[in-house]
C-alpha cells in the first residue's frame, strides 16, 4: 500500500498534537518536582513516564497511518478481548489503590479498564451508526445499555466506580448524539435516581459513601475523610500567581498531597506553577477540544462521528472530574488527568485515541 508521506504530514492537525505534547511536558515537570521531594532523590516515575511518552507518540503516528475503517471490523473482537481481560484481572491481577485492576509485569503494569474504555467507544460507534434509522428509541437505549453492562459490572467488582462512571457518561453522551426524546430522558433520569438510591443502600462501600459525604461537607472531618480535598485546595492556593517553583511546594514536597503523581497532579502543578501555569494548562485543553470540535464538524459518516465524539467525551469527562475533584467541587473518584497524570496504560490509550482521530481527520480531508 502506498501513500503520500508529505501529504500525510501536511494534513495532520499539528496544533492538536503540539497541545497534547505540551500537556505531557507539564506532567513530566510535576514528576520531576515530586522526585526532588524524596529524601533520596528518586526519578523512577519520571523515567518511566518518559518511556511511556516516547512509545505513546510512536503509537500515535502508527495509528495515524492505520485506516480507521479497520476499527469497524475489529470492534467486536476488541470489545470481547476487553471483557476477557477485565474478568481475568479479578483473579490474576494485583490490588493497587484499593482496586484489583492491574496486571503486573516486573516494574511495569497494565490496567485493562483503559483498553476497555477505548473498546467500548469503538463498539458503540459501530452499533449506533448501524442503528441510525432505528425509530424505537427505548429499544436503542436497551441494546446499547446491554453493551456497556458487562464492562460496568466487571469494573464495579474491582471495585473501580470512577471508571465505571466514565463509561456510563460516555454511553449517555453517545445516546444524546443519536437523539433523545424528552419523555424518554425523564424516564431514564428517574431510573438513574432509583438505581442511585439502591446503590447507596446495597452496593456502595463505606469509604465510597464517606467520599460523597465529605464532598458535601469537607470540613466535617478535616483530619480524616476531608483531609485529601483540604490539602489539595491548600496546595493550589499556596501557588499564588506565579507558583513556588518546581520542587519548592511544601504540600507536595512534604507529602501532604495523596497520590500526587496521578489523581492530585493538578494540585502539584497549581502549587509549583501558580495561577499562570493553571491558565496555560486550561488553554491547552481548550485548544484540544476546539480542534476536536473542528474535526467533528467536517466528518461525513456516522461511524466516524460517533467515534470521534466518544473519544473526545472520554477526554473531557476525565479532565472535568479530575480537576473538579482536586478543587473540591466534585467527590474524590480516583480518576487521572488526561495526558498529564502518571500512568502507562492511561497515557498510551489516550495517545492511540489521538492517532485514531487524526486518521479520521486525514481520510476526511483526502476524500473531500
Amino acid at each position: 500500500m502506498s501513500f503520500n508521506f508529505l501529504g500525510t504530514l501536511k494534513n495532520i492537525d499539528w496544533l492538536l498534537i503540539v497541545a497534547v505534547f505540551l500537556l505531557i511536558c507539564f506532567g513530566l515537570s510535576s514528576l520531576y518536582s515530586l522526585g526532588l521531594g524524596q529524601e533520596i532523590k528518586n526519578f523512577n516515575l519520571l523515567y518511566k513516564q518518559i518511556i511511556f511518552s516516547v512509545i505513546g507518540f510512536l503509537l500515535l503516528f502508527l495509528f495515524i497511518l492505520f485506516d480507521y475503517h479497520w476499527w469497524y471490523s475489529l470492534s467486536a473482537w476488541l470489545y470481547a478481548i476487553s471483557i476477557i481481560l477485565l474478568a481475568l484481572v479479578l483473579f490474576f491481577g494485583q490490588k493497587l489503590k484499593g482496586a484489583t485492576g492491574w496486571f503486573i509485569f516486573g516494574n511495569f503494569s497494565f490496567q485493562p479498564i483503559e483498553l476497555a474504555k477505548l473498546a467500548v467507544i469503538i463498539f458503540l460507534a459501530r452499533c449506533f451508526s448501524n442503528w441510525a434509522n432505528d425509530k424505537y428509541q427505548i429499544k436503542l437505549w436497551l441494546k446499547s445499555f446491554l453493551i456497556i453492562l458487562p464492562i460496568c459490572i466487571l469494573t464495579a467488582l474491582q471495585p473501580d466506580f470512577g471508571s465505571m462512571l466514565i463509561i456510563i457518561l460516555i454511553w449517555f453522551g453517545m445516546l444524546w448524539l443519536s437523539g433523545i426524546n424528552k419523555k424518554h430522558f425523564l424516564v431514564f433520569l428517574i431510573i438513574v435516581l432509583l438505581v442511585g438510591g439502591l446503590s447507596w443502600q446495597f452496593a456502595l462501600h463505606n469509604y465510597q459513601k464517606t467520599r460523597i459525604l465529605t464532598f458535601l461537607n469537607p470540613n466535617a472531618d478535616p483530619l480524616g475523610a476531608g483531609y485529601n480535598i483540604r490539602q489539595s485546595i491548600i496546595a493550589i492556593g499556596a501557588g499564588g500567581l506565579w507558583g513556588r517553583g518546581l520542587g519548592l511546594g511544601t504540600q507536595s514536597q512534604l507529602h501532604f498531597l495523596p497520590v500526587s503523581e496521578a489523581d492530585f497532579i493538578f494540585a502539584v502543578l497549581g502549587e509549583d506553577l501558580g495561577l499562570i501555569g493553571i491558565l496555560v494548562i486550561f488553554a491547552l485543553y481548550l485548544l484540544i477540544f476546539y480542534r476536536l470540535f473542528k474535526i467533528m464538524k467536517n466528518i461525513r459518516n456516522d461511524f466516524s462521528l460517533y467515534l470521534v465524539f466518544g473519544l473526545s467525551l472520554m477526554f473531557f469527562v476525565q479532565m472535568f472530574i479530575n480537576i473538579g475533584m482536586v478543587i473540591g467541587i466534585l467527590p474524590v473518584t480516583g480518576l487521572p488527568l488526561p495526558f498529564v497524570s502518571y500512568g502507562g496504560s492511561f497515557l498510551l490509550i489516550n495517545l492511540i485515541s489521538i492517532g485514531i482521530i487524526q486518521n479520521i481527520n486525514l481520510k476526511q480531508k483526502i476524500s473531500g
